[in-house]
């Protein structure tokens, strides 16, 4: 179905497909007798799939990442497709409009996005009274924070913070973003001596809880060896979980589209089929440098099936998509899990 739709679909606007495309799901599904068809078409269902996983079960280990689902609007009809898990987000302490539009742009060259959305969300409050509602069967929702734009590095931990206790009560697992390059001066919070105390001042307000949870980094893929090694002995030092491996990227190398249509679009992440091998590379070397003790989550370019096992292959536990869920459609998750079993 999603190949006869692609084609009209790429010819809106990006922004305006996205929720054009969230839409029809959540009709499609309200038609009980075609939603519960929907469904089984989709999800693959076996025991040799599930992960255990930061104390965490996970049906399958295919995940949608953060950025589709911003507001937590969605994240019940998206479990439709056959997820694992869904990470909602990224959100941050108050409501915020985000870059001026256009602001998300297809490479269908490359199979790639650009986007500068610039965190754009109804704030946390407006996500926990959608997550309240409560969450899909067997779906575990994770929750990806960030700042504001207006707030100042040095007041960072804070609005972390907000974010963190608000969504304590209806999230399974969270992720820091630090690594979106669409925040002004955002990436600077990777660096040693910030992150390390915007990670441990976390973890004290998650061990004050009685059950603690999970909370990883979502990092760039732009970060030199150096920095990974520091990131390593970072996630030693705090012992948060984990690290989602990579955001998007601000390299344009090795682009198939036009060098013009890329300036004309500018500033913004790239994610898709192009960083797929930069991507794979980080999660190599992260695991080959830490012993093969970090847990990492893979994002970053898996378009096929082969793309999923690829970034598993080289020491991931999971897997996310986004784009490539815009340019394969919804059975990508389907066949990741069916290659998997193979």
């Amino acid at each position: 179905m999603y190949k006869l739709l692609k084609p009209l679909l790429f010819l809106l606007k990006p922004e305006k497909a996205h929720y054009l495309t969230v839409d029809l799901l959540k009709f499609t599904l309200a038609i009980p007798i075609i939603g519960q068809l929907f469904q089984n078409f989709y999800t693959v269902k076996d025991e040799r799939l599930k992960r255990k996983v930061f104390g965490l079960e996970f049906q399958n280990p295919v995940g949608l990442a953060a950025g589709f689902d911003k507001d937590g609007k969605s994240y019940k009809a998206m479990s439709a497709l056959g997820f694992g898990f869904i990470e909602v987000g990224t959100v941050t302490p108050k409501p915020q409009d985000g870059n001026p539009k256009p602001r998300l742009f297809r490479l269908p060259e490359d199979n790639g996005l650009i986007n500068r959305m610039g965190f754009n969300n109804a704030g946390v409050d407006a996500m926990v009274e959608r997550l309240k509602k409560g969450k899909p069967k067997n779906v575990i929702i994770g929750g990806n924070i960030g700042k504001n734009k207006l707030t100042p590095n040095e007041n960072a931990v804070s609005d972390y913070s907000i974010c963190f206790e608000s969504l304590f009560p209806y999230v399974d697992y969270f992720v820091v973003n630090v690594s979106s390059p669409n925040t002004p001066n955002l990436r600077a919070l990777q660096d040693r001596e910030p992150l390390t105390a915007l990670l441990s001042h976390l973890q004290h307000l998650n061990h004050q809880k009685e059950n603690p949870k999970p909370i990883l980094l979502k990092i760039a893929p732009d970060l030199t060896d150096s920095q990974l090694d520091d990131i390593i002995e970072i996630v030693a030092e705090t012992k948060i979980e984990g690290v989602i491996a990579t955001n998007t990227t601000i390299d344009r190398s090795g682009l198939k589209t036009d060098k013009s249509i890329i300036e004309n679009i500018g500033n913004g992440g790239l994610s898709g089929q192009p960083v797929r091998e930069r991507a794979t590379e980080v999660i190599k070397y992260l695991y080959e440098k830490s012993n093969k003790t970090l847990k990492i989550v893979a994002v970053g370019g898996i378009c096929s099936a082969e793309d999923a096992i690829e970034k598993l292959n080289a020491g991931a536990v999971l897997v996310q998509i986004y784009s490539g869920l815009i340019y394969s459609g919804p059975s990508l998750i389907k066949d990741i899990n069916k290659a998997l079993l193979k």
